[in-house]
């Protein structure tokens, strides 16, 4: 549960692609995790995107009884251009750290598809797991670039076309569908400064394809599970957004994602690209 926990905290559930940003943008969020109402860890995020290229970074810990339990951080971040319409993510690297293992994840993409890679520790051989091809790493999003939504057309980014999709995407050691479907729209608010008004709702369906154990109970489970949803809110001054909340049910209660603070502007020309966030 606790390797859970901070994986959720550093993908921050899913989301797509699709066309430009009509302006450049910048975001500064930071969010609680929390599992039965109780809090399970926090992230920040830090994400910069402009008419040709973006760079997001985050930062997860754990907290409170989890970290008594077993102490986890971890980082994550992804880089990628925006041309012909689309984000095309370029790469991605995760690491993270318990008190009993450290993981690490490098992702290198060209055309969306995986160039070059490596996994620490490697995938271990099992003959009830379905084999990862090369098939399974052409076409994808990793897992921080499909946290990023871009909605094409001039009306609205905040409609039903946010969620009009299906996210293929592949973390270094399994390939899986996320499928959205519209839900209802929303009002948020950023306890502790920044967005507060409308967010689009998406169900997510989650398809597991490659690199997953099929009759594993916890699988299964997911397949199944019809209670998944993610809240998606605006970054000022472009047509992107981004999860401000998502959650999942599981057996033992509601595990959620929670913006506290959730801070965009536009901006004007090319900025420095944001540094690591950190958790505070």
């Amino acid at each position: 549960m606790h390797r859970f926990g901070l994986s959720a905290l550093l993908a921050l559930a899913g989301s797509g692609v699709a066309a430009s940003a009509h302006a450049d943008g910048r975001l500064e969020a930071r969010y609680t995790l929390s599992l039965a109402g109780l809090e399970l860890g926090r992230a920040a995020l830090l994400l910069e995107v402009d008419e040709r290229s973006y760079t997001a970074s985050g930062s997860a810990r754990l907290t409170g009884m989890a970290q008594a339990v077993s102490p986890g951080k971890g980082t994550a971040g992804a880089r990628g251009a925006v041309a012909r319409g689309a984000l095309e993510p370029r790469a991605f690297a995760m690491e993270a750290e318990s008190d009993r293992k450290a993981e690490a994840i490098r992702l290198v993409m060209s055309r969306d598809t995986v160039t070059e890679m490596r996994v620490e520790p490697p995938v271990s051989e099992s003959p009830d797991r379905v084999p990862v091809t090369d098939k399974d790493k052409k076409g994808i999003l990793d897992p921080m670039s499909a946290a990023l939504i871009m909605v094409p057309g001039g009306d609205d980014a905040l409609s039903e076309k946010a969620c009009d999709r299906v996210l293929s995407i592949f973390d270094g050691r399994q390939r899986y569908d996320l499928q959205l479907s519209y839900e209802r729209m929303e009002d948020v608010k950023a306890e502790k400064g920044g967005y507060a008004g409308p967010s689009v709702v998406c169900r997510i369906a989650y398809r597991p394809v490659a690199g997953h154990k099929p009759n594993r109970a916890g699988v299964k489970y997911m397949m199944n599970n019809k209670e998944m949803f993610v809240w998606l809110a605006p970054i000022a001054g472009t047509r992107m957004l981004v999860p401000f909340r998502a959650s999942v049910n599981t057996a033992i209660g509601v595990a959620q994602i929670q913006a506290e603070s959730f801070v965009s502007e536009p901006m004007v020309g090319r900025g420095a690209k944001p540094t690591r966030a950190q958790v505070p």
